[in-house]
């Protein structure tokens, strides 16, 4: 099996090469930039690519991902000193040709995720694996709703009409559809129903209340 080590931190591809050196069946290449990657990867053969996306000159995630549809065979292994949560749900979620391995993991650690990367199994550590589980999704850290915005949520989410919401709330139905309108456009949602499961797991809403 080829695994080309895509990193520019000259300590780390050392590592890297030691790890690979023992390994049976399994050789490596050193690619300096985007260009060597994409010159040298088959099209055909499964290969492994180790790459410290923070360091190498992708531009964005979305490049990678188009990258990696095109070589289909290729398995990725994200070996970086720190990755955002909201990346790592993006990588988690967008293919399963993706694992995730900290710089700052054990030996054993490392070794293991480039064992799996080899066999075209994925494989988080347990950091990464950690944030997936643990932490709050990036679109309810940055939500900010108005006291008037949560309260009409709720009765959404508790099945009220528009109308309903405002005879409740003693408004016009043009200020409580403007508040709704503001509440999908904050939360990026464009369903009562969508809307309604961002109330659940915010705990705006009681699972036992909601009957839809």
């Amino acid at each position: 099996m080829e695994i080309f080590i895509a990193d520019r931190q000259g300590i780390t591809c050392a590592g890297l090469m030691y790890i690979i050196d023992r390994m049976s069946d399994c050789s490596y290449k050193y690619v300096e930039d985007k260009a060597s990657l994409l010159c040298q990867l088959p099209q055909d053969e499964p290969c492994v690519v180790i790459i410290d996306f923070t360091l190498f000159d992708f531009n964005d995630i979305s490049e990678l991902m188009i990258v990696a549809q095109r070589f289909r065979q290729a398995h990725w292994l994200l070996f970086s000193e720190d990755l955002s949560i909201d990346f790592a749900r993006q990588i988690a979620a967008e293919s399963y040709s993706f694992s995730i391995v900290m710089k700052e993991s054990p030996l054993t650690e490392i070794r293991e995720a480039i064992q799996y990367a080899v066999k075209g199994h994925r494989f988080f550590c347990q950091r990464i694996a950690e944030m997936l589980i643990t932490a709050p999704s990036i679109q309810e850290e940055k939500v900010k709703l108005t006291k008037t915005e949560t309260e009409i949520l709720k009765c959404m989410a508790l099945g009220m009409t528009t109308k309903e919401i405002a005879e409740k709330r003693f408004s016009s139905f043009h200020t409580v559809n403007t508040h709704r309108k503001n509440i999908f456009r904050k939360l990026g949602v464009n369903t009562v129903h969508e809307a309604t499961k961002y109330a659940l797991r915010a705990g705006l809403v009681d699972s036992a209340e909601y009957y839809i």
